[in-house]
């Protein structure tokens, strides 16, 4: 297993937590989401390599948009 850190904008919310952690599980191979609106930052814990596209898709479809990416990650 394997975690991975990055930033979302917009979120403000419980709200936005619960959609974003919703989209987020979805994705194949992540098995766990914290999400902390006040800080935008989230983290997925994975047990398969992830594709950073999925990831920002999956932020997307959760009416969001990825602020920052790690500039090393284990993704």
């Amino acid at each position: 297993m394997a975690e991975f850190e990055f930033w979302v904008n917009g979120m403000t919310c419980e709200h936005c937590e619960r959609a974003v952690t919703a989209e987020l599980s979805a994705v194949s191979g992540i098995i766990d989401v914290q999400v902390d609106a006040a800080s935008g930052r989230v983290q997925v814990t994975h047990e398969t390599p992830l594709e950073q596209a999925a990831v920002d898709s999956a932020v997307q479809d959760a009416g969001y948009t990825v602020r920052a990416w790690p500039t090393a990650t284990n993704a």
